[in-house]
């Protein structure tokens, strides 16, 4: 038989799984990485250490199997810059949600304005995107800048950091590339005016790809001979994995933090209401598919915090029994900007608050607290969604580590008044990225193929009347209001 394997390079760990013709999982593996926390609102990471783990997992996972393809998904935004001639990072790679770019993003403002960075990247000027953390590199690495002037180093988010080290080929794709503030939505290349503005060497910089095409054969190790053959942010090959491929239909994916994206087809949609209007997938030559996306910062890494940091649990999955001990959450609300909110509010000066505290609040209360700050958090999303315009979500499906949490799953469904649907396989992220490279090289044949695939394993039905609902929205907004105005 022959399979299509997928790399998975997340923010916690890198994965590979292996994929047969229906989608079904015949093999897996995992490893963790270090957070390197350097100072408060610092992440970064050790892109060699990953390396390690990429190649540790892969040759665990694939043993000997047949692969036709093998494709990469990786968390977003990460930034990585390396030396051209000797492959070694300059710097640890500056993680998704690090908040040290202030500087840079007030130069980016003066230099081409806020307004215009919207319109051409879809983006607003916040840390979460990689140009500012490019940028940063440039400004705080010594020499970095000449260097990259004289085209000595490269520039990539992880994804091009895997294809470079896999394939020797300095590439990305549109839906990664589309999450830096330096590609331009309607012609998906690289925008020189803005390049110009904000000061990055092009020369430095990936060239952009589709999502599903052979970009090379791998060169060595166990995938030796395998054509690489998709790249997708993470977020992106959850769509694809859950083969949201109509406008209108829409996915989240709840892992360390909740993306939201929204497909609405071969035109880009501005948003009014605080969400980012993203690339979703390139099929080849075909016309590029874009998404909506609401980004929420904290979701997973909130249970991990209730965990690691306060002592609360002793696993994550313990969360939900603890949260069940009480029938609600006691009038107390735990809004976790640990690195500012992000959609629909894009306030890097926010920070976590827990109100609504009495004597009556115990350890019960607070679990089910952090549980609801992520239905809370998409039930904002979807309204800034169907406040844009677009047809009112009338599914949503879900995916990720959190989605094993009925509890959550069940207020999720209350919260925002729709059925919430798990599919069969959870793993949409590693599966959207087979799906892609199996495409590339017609392993499947089209994408009604791969709609075929896609079985339900459980679905939550709204079950609290909406008065409650709106009730205890009006009070999770103000707990937002009072994280405000605090960094």
């Amino acid at each position: 038989m022959s399979y299509v394997a997928a790399i998975d390079q997340g923010t916690t760990s890198s994965r590979c799984i292996v994929f047969d013709a229906s989608g079904s999982i015949v093999a897996v593996a995992q490893r963790e990485h270090r957070q390197i926390f350097p100072r408060p609102g610092w992440v970064e990471h050790d892109a060699e250490e990953i390396w390690e783990a990429v190649r540790a997992v892969v040759a665990e996972a694939v043993a000997g199997r047949d692969l036709v393809a093998v494709g990469i998904t990786n968390q977003r935004e990460t930034t990585l810059v390396w030396d051209r001639a000797t492959g070694r990072p300059v710097a640890n790679a500056i993680v998704w949600q690090d908040t040290r770019t202030d500087e840079q993003l007030r130069r980016f403002d003066a230099a081409f304005g806020e307004k215009a960075f919207k319109e051409r990247t879809g983006l607003p000027l916040a840390p979460y995107f990689a140009g500012s953390k490019l940028a940063w590199l440039l400004d705080h690495v010594d020499g970095l800048r000449d260097r990259a002037d004289r085209g000595e180093v490269l520039f990539g988010t992880m994804d091009s950091w895997l294809i470079w080290k896999l394939t020797g080929r300095h590439l990305t794709d549109v839906t990664n590339a589309s999450r830096t503030l330096l590609m331009n939505l309607e012609t998906l290349d690289w925008d020189p005016e803005i390049l110009a503005a904000v000061g990055i060497p092009a020369a430095m910089l990936p060239e952009i790809r589709s999502s599903a095409e052979v970009y090379g054969e791998v060169t060595d190790g166990p995938l030796a001979g395998v054509p690489l053959a998709s790249a997708l942010g993470d977020q992106q090959a959850a769509l694809f994995g859950q083969t949201c491929f109509a406008p209108g239909e829409a996915k989240c994916t709840y892992g360390t933090g909740s993306f939201l994206l929204l497909n609405t087809g071969t035109e880009p949609v501005t948003s009014q209401h605080g969400l980012l209007t993203t690339v979703g997938y390139r099929i080849g030559e075909q016309p590029a598919v874009y998404a909506l996306e609401g980004s929420i910062a904290v979701t997973g890494s909130l249970i991990q915090w209730l965990r690691d940091n306060l002592g609360l649990i002793k696993s994550a999955p313990e969360v939900e029994e603890l949260a069940r001990s009480v029938p609600d959450n006691g009038g107390c609300y735990l809004v976790p900007a640990f690195s500012g909110l992000f959609a629909p509010h894009w306030r890097s000066d926010a920070r976590g608050v827990l109100v609504g505290l009495t004597g009556y609040v115990n350890r019960g209360h607070l679990a089910r607290a952090a549980l609801e700050a992520t239905g809370w958090q998409t039930r904002e999303v979807v309204d800034a969604m169907n406040a844009d315009g677009r047809t009112p979500l009338a599914e949503l499906r879900v995916d990720g580590g959190m989605t094993r949490n009925d509890l959550l799953m069940q207020f999720l469904a209350d919260v925002l008044q729709v059925p919430v649907i798990r599919p069969t396989v959870a793993e949409t992220t590693c599966l959207g990225a087979a799906y892609a490279a199996g495409l590339a090289v017609g392993f499947w044949p089209d994408t009604d193929a791969l709609r075929g695939n896609w079985q339900q394993d459980a679905s939550w039905q709204p079950d609290r009347p909406s008065d409650d609902v709106e009730r205890e929205l009006g009070q999770w907004r103000k707990a937002v209001e009072r994280t405000l105005n605090w960094a």
